[in-house]
């Protein structure tokens, strides 16, 4: 049985553990560019030594970033902005990951500290896009995507990928979760198409797999493919974790090599209970039903939880973040804590607790 501390390898690619840093948004780009706030935050985990650092959602188009402090990456300047985090990194045994993403109807807010609320015309901001003409609470109604829209935005999840690539990434993870573009689609919440894109459930995901097989051609076969998704909405008249777990199938079979495991997002007022370890059994439940590996998220904190879940089988890897903001060397002090000598810096090695 694996633990957490073993290393895992998919496709081309070997981790050297299993602590993977979560995406996390900073809301600091400048016009969809990265800067010195980006490397010191990213740089600073990569001295941590977990296996992956996964780089927040990233728009593929400028007008599917979450906020106007996101970054997007429709140029190669703005992907070539992460070429020196990347370098430090892989200088260190850590792997690097980009979440590229398109928030539809959730896009073109304001930065948080400033005013939690869409963005004007005015500020910069932009008409937003859905599967369906159908607002997100307390947000203005979206324009729903025409088919060749949504063509075209296959394309561009394309170009990134390739960009990132090109950029040094060992990872590409397509992100279909927390009630943003693809979550929209597959969701029965937000998609009230007639089409080919909306219905039944093979029309609904149509978007997302057309997405996934486009980008898996795009990339080298030795690059792990990950998608996050949101396993379910929480509700009965929603997205379920049984259609999860068939979402999961098609999406293995068309080369998706881990599912990064969430919940929620579409629904504003979901009757989500967050304790610790909260969406692990959603985890779980993908991983054996789907027979491909995932990744768990939410609320795991200490090192013998997630040491269980690696241990028990419930997940392969776990992504962590509130746990890593506070502590970026994470990975280093649940190595000590659970007695397991792991590779530091050795510029750290004088505190050490383990010889």
């Amino acid at each position: 049985m694996a633990h957490l501390f073993d290393p895992l390898t998919l496709r081309g690619v070997t981790f050297q553990n299993r602590v993977w840093v979560s995406p996390m948004c900073q809301y600091s780009a400048q016009d969809g560019l990265i800067g010195a706030w980006h490397r010191g935050h990213l740089m600073s985990f990569a001295t941590g030594a977990p296996g992956l650092i996964m780089a927040e959602a990233s728009g593929v188009v400028p007008e599917g970033r979450i906020s106007l402090g996101c970054p997007s990456m429709e140029t190669d300047a703005k992907v070539n902005a992460f070429r020196e985090i990347n370098d430090f990194a892989h200088s260190l045994g850590v792997k690097m990951g980009i979440q590229l993403a398109h928030a539809g109807r959730k896009a073109s807010c304001m930065r948080p500290w400033d005013d939690h609320r869409i963005a004007s015309i005015e500020e910069g901001g932009w008409e937003t896009v859905s599967a369906s003409a159908e607002a997100y609470h307390g947000m203005p109604a979206p324009r729903a995507l025409t088919v060749a829209e949504i063509k075209d935005l296959v394309a561009s999840f394309v170009a990134a990928a390739k960009r990132s690539v090109a950029a040094g990434f060992d990872v590409v993870e397509i992100h279909a979760a927390h009630g943003y573009l693809f979550h929209q689609f597959y969701s029965p919440l937000s998609n009230k198409r007639s089409d080919e894109y909306g219905g039944s459930f093979q029309n609904r995901v149509r978007f997302l797999l057309e997405t996934v097989k486009a980008v898996r051609a795009a990339i080298p076969d030795s690059m792990p493919l990950f998608v996050r998704i949101s396993a379910s909405d929480w509700v009965p008249e929603g997205w379920s974790i049984e259609e999860s777990i068939e979402l999961s199938k098609l999406m293995k079979d068309l080369g998706v090599d881990l599912v990064d495991v969430s919940s929620g997002g579409n629904l504003h007022n979901a009757p989500i209970k967050a304790v610790p370890g909260f969406q692990v059994p959603f985890a779980e439940a993908i991983r054996a039903g789907a027979g491909v590996p995932t990744s768990a998220v939410g609320l795991i904190t200490e090192a013998a939880q997630a040491e269980e879940t690696i241990t028990s089988g419930k997940a392969d890897a776990i992504f962590l973040a509130r746990a890593m903001i506070r502590n970026p060397r994470w990975a280093m002090a649940a190595a000590e804590e659970l007695g397991v000598k792991i590779d530091w810096a050795p510029q750290f090695d004088r505190g050490r607790t383990l010889n």
